[in-house]
């Protein structure tokens, strides 16, 4: 793989952790994840995340940025709330070590564990993050803090049908 470091964002680099994003939701759209206008978190979402320092980003070796991966802490989890690589860096392992990275601090901060909601059927949705050891949790076992994010979603414009909320216990 090509040399990646992984740092924490700086408030510079936010307009191209949005580009990253909207990028990506091409890949998504061909899963039929996303349709419609593409979408991308907003500078505030991405600025509240910087300075909670859990917002890092992957550059390549001429200091690009090519992903990011950000999380905040909610109830002593560590929640992902967005993680992305540029179409032309996927498939590289860059997502892998931006999460390895959150996880880490995540732990590191003696949190409970990580959550997150995903696609469920996009191929490289939730299998990727089960590979990381997150488990789907589903029915009663959906804490009120992932239904309340499930919920947002499906205004949002998310087919409920396609959305599942994911943990790994610290």
């Amino acid at each position: 793989m090509t040399d990646i470091t992984i740092e924490p964002a700086l408030s510079e680099h936010l307009v191209a952790l949005r580009a990253i994003e909207l990028a990506a939701f091409e890949t998504l759209r061909e899963a039929g994840a996303v349709s419609g206008s593409p979408v991308a978190s907003s500078l505030e979402d991405l600025r509240e995340l910087c300075r909670e320092g859990m917002l890092l980003v992957a550059f390549a070796p001429d200091d690009i940025p090519v992903g990011f991966a950000g999380a905040a802490i909610t109830e002593n989890w560590l929640h992902i709330a967005e993680a992305d690589v540029h179409p032309n860096w996927q498939r590289q392992g860059i997502g892998r070590r931006l999460m390895h990275a959150l996880l880490s601090e995540g732990k590191a901060r003696g949190l409970n564990g990580a959550s997150l909601t995903t696609d469920r059927d996009a191929p490289f949705n939730a299998p990727f993050y089960a590979s990381l050891g997150f488990d789907i949790v589903e029915g009663s076992a959906i804490s009120s803090r992932l239904k309340a994010v499930l919920a947002a979603e499906a205004l949002a414009g998310l087919d409920p049908k396609r959305r599942v909320a994911m943990q790994l216990l610290y």
